[in-house]
Parts: structure tokens; sequence; C-alpha cells
């Protein structure tokens, strides 16, 4: 390996960059730049939590199954339009009682009256106001088990018009209210209500408590492992005085676009923990950077005596140099988050949106508060010494250990990423209502009661929405070839030309038979329009719109990632490489989660209870923000080799320098965002589980497996090649590439 360059000739003169003027304008205000952004996080976190008497941003988040448009769509749309829709519905559950006793009867009678008689109730069906009273067969599908033997039953009210917020809480309140006399005539009786504005709630509260769960893990263990790897207080609470101002620009930047788009629960997870890991990393960079320019400058002089000019300088190179790798970075994070906006649903468009405004504050945050926290405590960052760092170590041998057998190295990583990857083939997609809760849950309980005890209440596994006579409705309903145990519940009018076949099939909405089913239905030509309506009907519409606009998205993000690891190497032959060996990495964290989540690995030490399959937007989020963050980590990598290079270091000289001086970085970033992502791991959500989860695997196997294997391997095999462009691109690379 050759001798490093003296501190002369480290570097080109690049002091009138903009990166360098930037840095240099902030050396000489540091202080006026963090007490700016004391403020803008003060401010960040007053607005999302509603202290200026707007509205928290965890009420105005929403969930449900994702949508786009589709036959499930419109024919839900007509279901809405004639009344139909679930979402204006509440249950109210009453259990140990006697349900044939004559004063509850008369209670239960005076309850449904006056709930009837509250302002914006359009209907309330309970077993003591239908035909026959408890022992007709109308209020079956009200009773305990389906019998007047049972011991509870339920009420369920339908409100009219499209209520706000606001008004359905106050109204489910006088709702619950109007049970007073049922447990005055049952004093043993156990009221409990829900409806799905009910189970949104306690997901979007779920989502809080677990956001401050996996900040609370998070920040302090990722402290403490930034102590180790900085030996100091001041360095490591750097990047993560840049973390918390990254969470309060997310959060804030998350309320202002939950005002223009729906923001799911799950954008606010994903968007924030990315946030909280870039800024992590970031932070992680420019310290490092910073430390390694003023030790280049000071050579061994003491960490008091070191004057103002040189902390000045210092700060400037870094922004220049490790700023310039967090805006290689920040765009590849931001491209991988632009494909998302290629899809027709649009929970990825919003959090694809959501995420580019944060990947910027990242940036932000890297390029003007850290720099500036910098200068600040520059002498306290080398008070152990200002001897430059040797250019040998763990990193540098273990290049060379790959240098010598990169074959067997390629093939043994590449078989185990392979293998890793395989469970993904098995991949199936599924859209959990209360299933996301932990099985604790008030509310999870109280749906899975109501599908326990009274299977005949919920809404039909399938409909089909008709356009066609009655008649000839009924005729087509009763030739639907359907599985053994399935029924056809019913067939009604339900107005403006149209009818609904409501159909029950073995098992739940999304297991096997209601899919079938769906297929079918889907596929048949009755003669007249019919629109088949179901989760199982809505999964497929949102898997066939993902399928077919894949590849559009895929190739909008590996084109321009191509074309900026272009401008920043000058070859083709690397950002093909990197992209390649992302997909096999991506591939294999996907396997890993087919493995734990669906199937139910793990269910123990991680708490959950697997759904048997994978909530239907977490594969695109784990493509999406572990191929950025993997690029991530390439760029961190690629930048230092490319420098080396540019300065006439050998191909595998570059490869082990490189390794060696950024190799500490990648682990170290890699494992607090493994820390972040575990802690948010730690969630009771399931769908936050997965993510973090996801995302954690991913991240550990991009800086172990393929930063530290892979890449040098297959660096080291190529040689020389590794630079090739064609004649035609080396000219247009000298002309507009970003070099050194």
């Amino acid at each position: 390996m050759p001798d490093a360059p003296s501190p002369s000739t480290l570097h080109p003169d690049r002091s009138r960059s903009l990166l360098s003027r930037l840095g240099s304008a902030l050396a000489h205000r540091p202080k006026t730049v963090v007490l700016t952004w004391v403020a803008l996080v003060l401010l960040g976190f007053a607005t999302a939590l509603g202290a200026f008497g707007n509205e928290r941003l965890f009420a105005r988040l929403s969930t449900g199954e994702p949508s786009v448009a589709g036959q499930n769509s419109d024919g839900r749309d007509l279901l809405v339009r004639q009344g139909q829709s679930q979402l204006t519905t509440y249950t109210v559950r009453v259990d140990g009682v006697d349900v044939a006793d004559a004063a509850l009867a008369k209670a239960a009678a005076r309850t449904a009256a006056d709930i009837k008689g509250l302002a914006g109730v359009a209907s309330v069906a309970s077993p003591y106001v239908v035909p026959g009273g408890p022992t007709g067969p109308a209020a079956a599908p009200l009773l305990a088990g389906g019998s007047a033997s049972g011991r509870g039953f339920v009420t369920v009210v339908t409100f009219s018009g499209d209520p706000t917020k606001a008004q359905q809480k106050q109204l489910e309140a006088e709702v619950r209210d109007a049970f007073g006399p049922v447990r005055a005539a049952a004093p043993g009786a156990r009221v409990s209500a829900g409806g799905l504005s009910d189970l949104i709630t306690a997901i979007t509260d779920q989502l809080e408590v677990d956001l401050r769960t996996g900040e609370g893990i998070a920040l302090p263990v990722s402290f403490v492992v930034m102590i180790i790897v900085f030996g100091g207080f001041v360095a490591a609470g750097m990047p993560i005085a840049g973390a918390v101002a990254s969470i309060a620009g997310a959060l804030a930047s998350l309320l202002g676009f939950s005002y223009l788009i729906d923001l799911d629960t799950t954008a606010v997870n994903v968007v924030t923990v990315l946030g909280l890991g870039l800024c992590i990393d970031y932070g992680l960079l420019v310290v490092s950077r910073f430390r390694e320019e003023l030790r280049a400058r000071a050579q061994g002089m003491p960490a008091a005596e070191i004057p103002v000019e040189m902390i000045r300088a210092a700060a400037a190179r870094t922004v220049d140099s490790a700023g310039r790798t967090v805006v290689f970075s920040g765009l590849t994070v931001a491209i991988s988050l632009g494909g998302l906006l290629v899809f027709e649903a649009q929970i990825m468009k919003g959090i694809g949106v959501a995420g580019m405004s944060v990947v910027v504050i990242a940036m932000l945050v890297a390029l003007t508060l850290i720099p500036s926290l910098c200068v600040l405590g520059a002498r306290r960052l080398l008070r152990r010494g200002t001897e430059t760092a040797p250019e040998h170590g763990v990193f540098s041998r273990l290049a060379q250990w790959v240098h010598g057998r990169p074959i067997p190295i390629i093939a043994v990583v590449l078989a185990a990423l392979v293998g890793l990857a395989l469970p993904a083939f098995d991949l199936r997609l599924t859209s959990s209502g209360q299933q996301l809760l932990p099985t604790s849950s008030s509310q999870r309980q109280f749906f899975e009661g109501l599908a326990r005890d009274y299977p005949q209440l919920g809404g039909a596994d399938v409909v089909v929405v008709a356009r066609a006579p009655l008649a000839q409705v009924q005729r087509y309903a009763a030739g639907i070839p359907l599985p053994a145990g399935g029924r056809v519940r019913d067939v009604k009018d339900i107005g403006d030309g149209l009818a609904t076949v409501s159909l029950d099939v073995p098992g739940a909405a999304l297991d096997d038979p209601a899919r079938a089913l769906t297929t079918q239905l889907r596929e048949d030509s009755p003669g007249f329009r019919t629109w088949v309506v179901g989760q199982a009907s809505g999964l497929t519409d949102f898997t066939d719109s993902m399928l077919a606009r894949a590849p559009y998205a895929f190739a909008l993000v590996a084109l321009a990632t191509l074309v900026l690891l272009f401008l920043m190497t000058g070859s083709v032959v690397i950002p093909v490489k990197a992209l390649l060996l992302n997909v096999v990495s991506l591939g294999a964290s996907l396997g890993v989660l087919v493995l734990v989540f669906q199937h139910g690995n793990l269910e123990g030490l991680l708490a959950f209870s697997s759904a048997g399959a994978i909530e239907s937007t977490i594969p695109l989020l784990i493509l999406a923000f572990g191929f950025g963050l993997s690029m991530d980590y390439e760029v961190f990598l690629l930048s230092r080799i490319v420098e080396l290079h540019e300065r006439g270091y050998s191909n595998d000289d570059a490869v082990v320098v490189g390794l060696q001086r950024s190799g500490r970085i990648i682990t170290s970033a890699a494992l607090l965002v493994v820390i972040v992502f575990s802690g948010f791991a730690a969630g009771k959500l399931l769908v936050i589980k997965e993510t973090g989860v996801g995302l954690a695997t991913a991240v550990a196997i991009d800086a172990t497996l393929v930063r530290m294997l892979l890449v040098p391997a297959t660096m080291t095999l190529l040689g020389d090649w590794n630079w090739w462009a064609p004649a035609r691109l080396k000219r247009l690379h000298a002309r507009f590439g970003i070099t050194e």
C-alpha cells in the first residue's frame, strides 16, 4: 500500500466551491446557526403537537386498506351513494344478561327508541325491535350464538349522512349513554362498544405510543454506542442533536402534508424513522470527517492551542467533502423514494412525497447544524490527541484478506443471499384491520369477539354490485358456484337500478376461498355490469396496480441512480454493479421478512401474532427505503474510493485505503440505524414491527455482507475494468462530472 500523501497535497484547492463557501460561512457564525435550529426544533415539535390551536398531527392520520381505482373502489362508491357504508355504523354489545328477561326487553326497546330519536341516527337494529322480538328469525344475527338462549345481544346503529370525526364521536357518546336503562334493568350486564372509526383511532393512538417507544429506545442506545465510537460525550451528542432536529422537522413536515394529502399511519412511522436514521448517519459522517480534517492540519499540536483559522478551514473542507457525500447520498435516497410517486395508490404517493421532504431536512441538518456544532466543540473533539489516524487497521486488513480470495468470497456470499431470498417467492400479501393491533387491544378483542359470537352480523365476505333488474340478479346469484360451506346471504335491491349479492365463504375475508371466489367472479361475464367488492377484491386491485406500475418505477429509479453514480465515479461498471448487488441484498431482506412474519417464526420473541401474510404496503416500502439506505452506504464507500483513485492510488490500494477510512463510519452508522429500526420493531402495531424488522435486516445485510465483502471482492476481480466507460461518456464526465 502506498504511503499517504503529505498534508500539503491532501486535496486540490476547492476553497471557492459552493459547499466550501457554505462551510466557511457557517464557521464564522456557528452560534447563530445553532440558535436558529433550536428555535426551529421547538417550533416544529410545538406545531406537530397542536400547541398553536391547530389539530395535532396524529389526529389527522387515517388508516385502512390501501386503495386504487378499480372494481372494488368503484363498487364501494356505488354502495356509499346508496347509504350502504359500514364506516357510519356503531355496534354496542351487551353480555352477561338473560335475553328473555321482560324487564331487560322493556329497557332495551326503550334504549333503541331513544337512540333512534337522536339527530344524526338513520336506523337502529336491535333484537327487541325487529318483527317477532328476540325469538323471531330476524333477531338471530343480533343474538349471541344466534339464539335467544344466549347470554348477550348487540344493537347496531347506523348514522345518517357523512358525519365529521367530531360529530361521530359525539353521536357515539350519546349512543353509549342511552344504555343507562339496560344497565339498570340488568345490573350484571357488561356493555362494550366499537366501530370502524374507533378501530382507526385505536391504530393511530397505538402508532403514537409506538413512535415514543421506538424513539425512547433508539436515542439513548444510539448515544451510548456513539460514545464508544467517538470516545466522548461531545462528539456523540452532535449526531443525536441532529436526529432530534430531524424528528421535529419530520413531524412538522408531515403535519403540513396532511392538509394536502391523506396521510396513512404507516407514512408517519416510516418517514420519521428514515429521518432519524439518515441524520444519525450523516452526523456520524460529518463529525468523523471534521475530526480527520482538523487532525491533518493540527499535526500533533495541543488541542487547546488550535487556532480559530484552522478550525474554520477544517469546517470549510468538511462541508465540501463530507457535504458532497451527503448531497449524493440524499439524492440517491430521494430518487428511490421518488419511485413511489409512479404508483397509483395515494398511500404510496404520500409516503414518497413526505419521505423526500424529510430527506431534505436530514441534508440541511447535516450541512448546517452539525458543522456548526463541530466548530463550537472543535477543541473538545480532539482533546484525546491531534495525531493523524493510521492508514492501517481492521478494515484495511479485511480488504487485503478479501483481495486474496475474491472468487470464493463472491460465490459464498451470493449463495447465502440467494438462499435468504428464496422465501420471498412465497410472498403472500394481506391488508389487516384489527389484526394490526396487539392481541391485548380492547378494540381488537371487541371485533374478534363479534366475529366469533355474532358470525352473521359482520359484512359479507364478498359482495357483487350489479346493474340489472332484481329478478335477473337473483337468477345470477343462484348459479354462482360457491366453495363448500359457502352461501348466498341475501340478494336485495338498493335503488337506482342496482342490486347486491352478498356472499359468505369459509374462513376470513382474505383467506384462500374468498380470494378464489373473487377472482372467479371478476372473470365471469353474466351479461350485465357487475362490480366485485370486498377485502379480497381491494387487495387484487392494489396488487395489480402495483405490478403494472413497478417496471416504470424501477426503470426511473435505476436510470437516475446509474446517472448519479456515473457523474460521481466516471464509470459505467461501478453503477451497474451497485444496482445488481442491491437487488440481491433487498431480495434477501424480503425473504427474511417472509420467514419471520408470514411463516410465524420468532412470534414469541417479537411478540406478534402472524397473519400468515405480509401487509400489502410493506414490500414496496422495504424496497424503496432499503434501496435508498443501501445506496447511502454505497456512496459513503465509493466517495472515499473515488477520491483516492483520482489522487493516483491504484484500484486495489484505493479500495483498501477507502475501506479503512470509511469502514468504521459505515459499520457504526449501520449499527446505529439497526438500533433505530429495532427500537421501532419493539412497538406493538404489526405494520411497525414489519417495517422495523425489514429495514433493520436490509441495513444489516448491506453494511456487512455487501459493503465489507462483496464490494471489495468484485472490485478486486474486475480491477481496472471498474473504471471503464465509453470514450464519449468519458468526455461527458470530464465536462459534467462531480469530482474531487
